[in-house]
Formats: C-alpha cells, sequence, structure tokens
C-alpha cells in the first residue's frame, strides 16, 4: 500500500508540475510572471525528480545570464526587445478575436479587426 501512495504522489506531482511549467512557456512572452510559472512548475517537479531540480538550475542560470544580458545593451535594444513584446501581444490578442468582439458591440466596421480564425 505504501509503494502505491508514493506512486501515486510522484504521477500526481509530475501532473501538476508538468502543466504548471508548461502553462509558463505559454505565458512568457506576455507581460508578467511567465518565468515566475516556469519556475514554480519546475520546482514543483524538483520536490519528487531530480532531473527536474537540475533543469531548474539551469534555467535560472540562462535567465539570469539573458536578464543580465539584457542590462548590458544599448537603451534601443531593450526597447525593440520591449517592442517585439508588445506585439507579440496584441497579435495574440487580435488571434483570439478581442478586437473583433469590440468591433462589434461597438459597431465599428472594421473586418480587418476580425481573427482569420473566427471568420
Amino acid at each position: 500500500m505504501k509503494n502505491v501512495t508514493r506512486h501515486t504522489k510522484r504521477v500526481l506531482i509530475a501532473v501538476a508540475g508538468g502543466f504548471v511549467a508548461l502553462l509558463g512557456l505559454v505565458l512568457i512572452p506576455y507581460p508578467g510572471p511567465g518565468w515566475l510559472i516556469v519556475f514554480a512548475g519546475f520546482a514543483i517537479l524538483a520536490t519528487e525528480f531530480t532531473f527536474a531540480q537540475k533543469a531548474l538550475d539551469w534555467l535560472r542560470e540562462k535567465y539570469d545570464g539573458w536578464v543580465a544580458w539584457l542590462k548590458r545593451q544599448p537603451l534601443w535594444l531593450r526597447a525593440l526587445v520591449l517592442a517585439f513584446t508588445g506585439l507579440v501581444v496584441i497579435v495574440t490578442i487580435w488571434l483570439l478575436n478581442t478586437f473583433g468582439l469590440l468591433n462589434s458591440l461597438l459597431h465599428l466596421h472594421q473586418p480587418w479587426l476580425t481573427s482569420p480564425l473566427f471568420r
């Protein structure tokens, strides 16, 4: 019985940690806590899996390296990274048809606001 409980716990941690890490990966390009969620997912996984602790250490090192590199860059490059992030957010909002919904609610009659996924 003890073995079944241990196995069930490992499976639940794997599913929960994997879900949280994947959610974080999806959220990375958007403003907000995407990387924090990835780190949380791997921290959950690391409670039972040694590979996850190694991956978490590696991810932290790469993230810290990226932040340090970005801080050393000129303002125009940091602004370009920020603009690219903003573009990713705007395109996602458009693809999810948020602008199309506003177009319909406000009777703007602008067909380009409607996502091609919802036509």
